[in-house]
């Protein structure tokens, strides 16, 4: 693949190099940007010792009311 990116570069005019390099530059800003980020899981265990006093759906209710 590298080999015919570089054949059709050369057939280009030294002109348009420039805006290939501004395109490659574009694609590689764009890929990195679209690249996902591993969850932090910081947040595990964090609730541990309401385990015996809630059921799940429970803890998800009193979390949104600790949040306001």
């Amino acid at each position: 693949m590298e080999s015919i990116i570089i054949e059709k570069l050369k057939l280009l005019p030294p002109e348009c190099h420039k805006e290939v390099i501004h395109f490659i530059d574009t694609l590689l800003t764009e890929k990195v940007s679209q690249q996902k980020k591993k969850p932090k899981l910081d947040w595990i265990g964090a609730l541990e010792e309401y385990r015996d006093q809630y059921t799940a759906l429970e803890l998800q209710k009193k979390t949104l009311e600790w949040r306001d």
